[in-house]
């Protein structure tokens, strides 16, 4: 290892993290991290139920219930977790968000594709998605996440 890798080394060891933009949070991104949020707790509503009905309803393959359960909770900690991140603007959270949003809209149309119900659940994750995509991508928001407009 060169002297110049081993100094790059020990920079990034003993270098604080990088510090949160300084000023107040913009509504929008507040805005982007509660809707980012209530997503990632609706899936974690989900899984839960989808869990517990496999474990003490009478599905037709229980293990198939369960399994789609934690499936679903497992999939609750990337909006979860992007949602903390926004709340407190880091930079990072941005791609997981848009990621969750990106993949939210084809699990809208097939909802309001189901009929019933699941129309207004479709049509409601639809505007969500859309909304959060909307706010993520505007500047006051990148400008607060420390993104430039060259990144």
């Amino acid at each position: 290892m060169s002297s110049q890798q081993k100094q790059s080394v020990k920079r990034a060891a003993g270098a604080p993290a990088a510090p949160a933009p300084a000023g107040p949070r913009p509504a929008r991104l507040s805005a982007a991290a509660a809707l980012t949020g209530i997503e990632g707790l609706a899936l974690a509503a989900l899984g839960t139920y989808m869990l517990i009905m496999g474990l003490t309803g009478s599905p037709d393959s229980p293990q198939q219930a369960e399994m789609g359960g934690v499936t679903v909770l497992a999939l609750a900690v990337l909006p979860l977790v992007a949602a903390r991140g926004l709340w407190l603007r880091r930079r990072w959270s941005r791609g997981p968000s848009l990621i969750t949003q990106i993949v939210a809209l084809p699990v809208a149309w097939t909802l309001v594709h189901g009929g019933g119900a699941l129309i207004a659940g479709g049509i409601a994750l639809a505007l969500a998605a859309l909304i959060v995509l909307v706010l993520l991508i505007n500047p006051t928001a990148t400008e607060a996440l420390g993104i430039s407009a060259r990144e």
